[in-house]
């Protein structure tokens, strides 16, 4: 299968071609890069220098599927011929991953260039919509905290375990910035330090809000969504929190065997997330398609605590996006995406 990469050059677009560079069925024809038009890819990154491949400012032959890396408004534009063409797209910016134009446009302050199209578009998180992915032509592949949020609460939420109450502490590593030069991703501002942002509303919290009341209609969920920088280059860590429904778990005094049970049996299909022993670490997921997931009570305060990590870059980009065009294309979903940790 032919692939066209738009956008290469972020970290994105630089991941996603190291992850098909191995892949078995997936063949990158044909690069794009907004600053870049006319290079060697391996002048710019050495790294990937086998794929042999000049960027250009447009795809520039027929391809199977198409993956954009661009930021979000700048992606629908350049998309649409592909969409309006029937073309298979796995779009990695926000621009379909809302279901209302009004969310979208309030969170990311742009007039979105394709509204007619959202209602198309599959919500990207393999665990909970591989149908609609699989009979889909426009995938929207979801945000990095979305993805380790989703997963961490979606069991619960499920079940009808918890109450509307919900908060999501989030921590990121620097590479979720992107490649763009910035003073909060200076070394010497971002090292031996944690910078709490977005402190009003980070614009991945309807995400997680919409994908999640999916999941149930005995919840109206009232979420706090706190993000954090931290002096890591790759990673997620959520910790989330929210009130029990003791009625729904029986007996208390196992309360934290029932959880675990219950994440057990939701994620007992799923190749890409584990439920861990003990509360994973972020370098336990590096450079891998895993979602790790710990999941406890608090029984003094009748609290979940979820505990959810993943590599940013991968689960939470990269590698979503190749598990999504393996449903698409009907091979197995691990195809490309077996690589064990980087340790240390």
């Amino acid at each position: 299968m032919k692939v066209g990469i738009l956008n290469i050059t972020g970290y994105g677009g630089i991941e996603l071609a190291r992850i098909l560079n191995r892949h078995p069925q997936f063949k990158i024809t044909s690069v794009t890069g907004r600053s870049a038009a006319g290079e060697q890819l391996a002048d710019i990154f050495p790294h990937l220098s086998e794929l042999s491949l000049t960027i250009k400012d447009e795809l520039d032959e027929k391809v199977d599927l198409v993956f954009s890396a661009l930021p979000h408004a700048a992606s629908a534009e350049k998309l649409k011929p592909y969409i309006e063409n029937g073309q298979r797209v796995i779009d990695f910016s926000a621009d379909f991953r809302l279901n209302d134009i009004a969310d979208y446009e309030a969170w990311y302050g742009n007039n979105h260039p394709l509204p007619g199209h959202l209602s198309l578009a599959s919500y990207g998180l393999p665990e909970l919509n591989r149908e609609s992915i699989r009979n889909s032509t426009l995938v929207a592949n979801p945000g990095c905290y979305p993805t380790a949020s989703i997963l961490a609460l979606a069991p619960a939420m499920a079940n009808s375990l918890i109450t509307d109450d919900v908060i999501i502490d989030a921590k990121s590593g620097v590479s979720g910035a992107g490649r763009g030069l910035s003073l909060n991703t200076h070394f010497s501002e971002l090292n031996e330090s944690i910078k709490a942002y977005s402190v009003s509303g980070h614009r991945h919290m309807p995400e997680v809000v919409q994908e999640l009341s999916k999941l149930t209609h005995d919840v109206n969920m009232k979420l706090t969504f706190l993000t954090h920088l931290i002096p890591i280059t790759r990673g997620i860590l959520v910790s989330a929190y929210a009130g029990l429904n003791i009625s729904k778990l029986g007996n208390k005094s196992n309360a934290s065997e029932v959880i675990r049970d219950v994440y057990q049996e939701y994620y007992k299909h799923e190749k890409f997330v584990t439920v861990a022993d003990q509360p994973p670490t972020t370098k336990q997921a590096q450079g891998t398609n895993q979602c790790l997931i710990y999941p406890t009570i608090d029984t003094r305060t009748n609290r979940l605590i979820v505990i959810s990590c993943i590599d940013n870059l991968v689960k939470g980009a990269a590698g979503q996006a190749v598990q999504n065009a393996n449903i698409l294309f009907g091979f197995p979903e691990d195809t490309g995406l077996q690589d064990l940790a980087l340790y240390p």
